[in-house]
């Protein structure tokens, strides 16, 4: 089985059911379809006024009632009733793939389909597709418009795709920001959802809420214990889709986030198709993560990336959230120096890490923020005169690191574009293959967001560009993501949440205990998180008194595990690292995964991971807590059966406390076996991480 972009068709077949080709059937009459497993049905039917409806269950509950579709365009009638269904197709698709990298090696896409189409009775007589796909973990819907005679573009006003809930469902959710998804997540009833309460955060660089509307993934759970998670896939030209609440009937519509500049949601030329609108669907919340439904939804890779490697990085980074150094010159503390480039460079080298990211080294920051015209301040090819690039590079090449570019865009995208090529040509002079990029701040031109359809054409300009440069991104402040990795694998990771920085400065607190026990749930769903975890100075003593990194130093090391990211980084200042027993786990512990499963997991309480290495029978293991302490007894039945291991057992120590004791540790060696079960003892806002290596390597 080879290692990169190749596609293992096990049994790829259509399968014409009973009347799976089919005329238009008699008014009200009912379409249904069921996935795979019978486990999850959609009914398809036209309401008293022929506008189209589905209905989904899952097992015996209804989890989505009858729920209307539409569009309302400019310039045309609204697409949303009196529509006849001149046919109905059904098949069934079932193949294997292999992904370069990620969660895992190879993935299953089962699913049954359902391609409905429909003509309006009357007036312009319009057509279109809708395409649902089942799967046994969740379902997919997209528009497909044809050509139309006389008509060759759409502009859209709003996309009419609803949601409506079978029940008061608790949520897991964040406001329906066009501007960015740094916001924490609440938890709450479905109707008690208020998005716009925080509309006015002082610890955001940009944010506009204008509806109560939540941000995409939005996780639920019903009374009867079945989770839910609403999102799209394979998100192309288009813009991001929020779902806009109404909490009286328990509904939820798509509310695209719109262009203020040209006073639309979208402009499509025909033919086009949306992005998949996603329903994730499981007994157990771990499923959710689980599954590949997301990727699954997107089209097969388009080119392969044997240039990118996952790895660990470290990196000129945290220090200047800490206030240590600065981005800018002029502060007279800059960080981005060639000297502390090789210092980090010579750690990585000794302590088997593949990167460093190096911030600040290219002239502009004295302007990149707080300024109306942001266009022209960075050209990203000219580093301050403290900091030689070349130079830094090649010693980073003699050494066998890769260095990570740094490209602040200061949300001014018209100037990044007009020199992509030249920084990318740069990057593959240097023989530098990853680039982090930023987007802080308002969208120029005014009148867009990050999340509207201009900024997804730019974010996929750059992917397209950085590609024919041998360049992967890991994109910061970025438009969601939606499963593309699997068509564009040089899309390796994202920001697009409420990341480390926040313990640093933000002036609430912090992140809280609970936060990332609610992120793989959430955030996670939609692809590879840059969450900068592993700081071991949690009380950030002495560059930042008054704030702090709520969490145990075991709950720091158990990220590894439970946040994915195929670039994953040691955000400590590297001095803190140094002869610290636990740094020993963020050197053993892998970055791209042959198999991964949740072992244990109750949303914003606590989570437990299990991880294999790619190509090697290594695993690794990480479970966190909330601010509630908690013990968990862990089969350890995922090992190899017969094999004995070496377990090396991060704990947390003797009175272990995010707050009041967060850097206490112990470190435990043992021998395991499938057989076993673990009793790991988390302190409040604590954690546990183990390495296992079989006894015979």
């Amino acid at each position: 089985m080879k290692r990169h972009i190749q596609f293992l068709l096990i049994f790829s077949f259509l399968l014409l059911l009973a009347g799976a080709c089919r005329k238009a059937p008699s008014a009200r009459e009912v379409i249904h379809i069921e996935s795979p497993g019978k486990e999850l049905k959609l009914d398809f039917f036209t309401d008293n006024s022929a506008r189209p409806v589905y209905l989904v269950r899952f097992g015996g509950d209804t989890v989505i009632r009858p729920s209307r579709l539409g569009f309302l365009f400019r310039d045309q009638p609204p697409l949303s009733a009196s529509f006849v269904v001149e046919s109905s197709e059904q098949n069934e698709v079932d193949e294997y793939w292999e992904m370069p990298w990620g969660e895992q090696r190879v993935v299953r896409n089962h699913y049954r389909e359902l391609a409905v189409k429909l003509r309006e009775a009357g007036g312009e007589k319009r057509h279109f597709t809708l395409r649902f796909r089942l799967y046994d973990d969740g379902l997919g819907f997209r528009y497909e418009f044809p050509q139309w005679p006389g008509i060759d573009s759409l502009v859209i006003m709003d996309e009419n795709t609803e949601f409506r809930l079978a029940g008061n469902y608790r949520c897991w959710w964040q406001p329906g920001d066009w501007d960015i998804y740094e916001h924490l997540y609440h938890d709450t009833p479905f109707r008690e959802i208020d998005a716009l309460k925080y509309r006015h955060h002082p610890n955001l660089a940009q944010t506009y809420i204008p509806f109560n509307a939540v941000n995409t993934p939005v996780t639920m759970k019903t009374e009867s214990g079945i989770y839910l998670s609403f999102h799209e896939a394979a998100l192309s030209d288009y813009p991001g889709m929020t779902l806009r609440v109404y909490p009286d009937d328990l509904r939820m519509k798509s509310e695209l986030v719109g262009s203020e500049r040209y006073g639309w949601k979208a402009s499509r030329k025909l033919p086009f198709h949306t992005p998949w609108r996603t329903l994730q669907l499981a007994r157990r919340p771990g499923a959710l993560i689980e599954s590949k439904l997301i990727l699954n939804l997107n089209e097969p890779a388009k080119y392969e990336v044997p240039w990118f490697k996952p790895m660990k990085y470290v990196g000129i980074w945290w220090e200047m959230h800490l206030g240590k150094s600065s981005w800018d010159l002029a502060s007279g503390r800059h960080g981005a120096t060639t000297r502390n480039a090789m210092r980090h460079i010579d750690f990585a080298a000794a302590h088997h890490i593949g990167g460093v990211l190096i911030e600040g080294w290219n002239t502009g920051w004295e302007h990149w923020i707080g300024f109306d015209d942001r266009e022209g301040v960075f050209d990203f090819v000219t580093p301050y005169p403290d900091y030689d690039l070349k130079k830094v590079a090649a010693y980073a090449h003699r050494k066998g690191v890769q260095l990570i570019m740094h490209h602040e865009t200061s949300s001014a995208p018209r100037t990044y574009e007009a020199q992509m090529d030249t920084a990318y040509a740069l990057m593959r002079e240097l023989g530098i293959h990853v680039v982090k990029t930023g987007y802080v701040g308002k969208i120029i031109p005014r009148g867009e967001y990050h999340h509207g359809q201009w900024m997804v054409r730019h974010y996929r300009k750059a992917l397209l560009k950085a590609a024919g440069y041998e360049v992967a991104i890991d994109a910061h402040e970025p438009i969601k993501a939606t499963g593309i990795r699997r068509s564009y694998p040089n899309f390796v990771s994202r920001e697009g949440l409420r990341g480390q920085e926040f313990n640093a400065w933000a002036g609430d607190g912090g992140n809280p205990p609970e936060h990332l026990t609610i992120i793989p749930f959430t955030r996670m769903l939609a692809g590879p998180v840059d969450f900068t975890p592993g700081i071991f100075n949690l009380k950030l003593t002495p560059w930042k008194k008054e704030n702090r990194v709520n969490t145990t130093l075991a709950h720091q090391l158990a990220l590894y595990v439970i946040i994915y990211s195929p670039v994953q980084m040691a955000a400590d200042l590297i001095e803190n690292y140094e002869g610290h027993p636990a740094f020993r786990f963020i050197e053993d512990v892998a970055t791209d995964w042959e198999e991964s499963r949740v072992l244990q997991a109750e949303i914003g309480d606590y989570i437990c991971m299990a991880r294999r290495e790619r190509n090697s029978e290594n695993w690794f293991l990480g479970a966190i807590t909330d601010e509630n302490q908690r013990t968990l007894k862990i089969p350890l039945s995922f090992l190899a059966p017969g094999v004995k291991y070496e377990a090396r057992v991060y704990r947390d120590g003797p009175g272990a406390h995010w707050d009041r004791k967060p850097g206490s540790y112990r470190i435990e060696e043992l021998v395991l076996s499938a057989k076993d079960t673990l009793e790991a003892a988390l302190a409040a806002g604590g954690g546990v991480a183990v390495s296992f290596f079989p006894q015979d390597q």
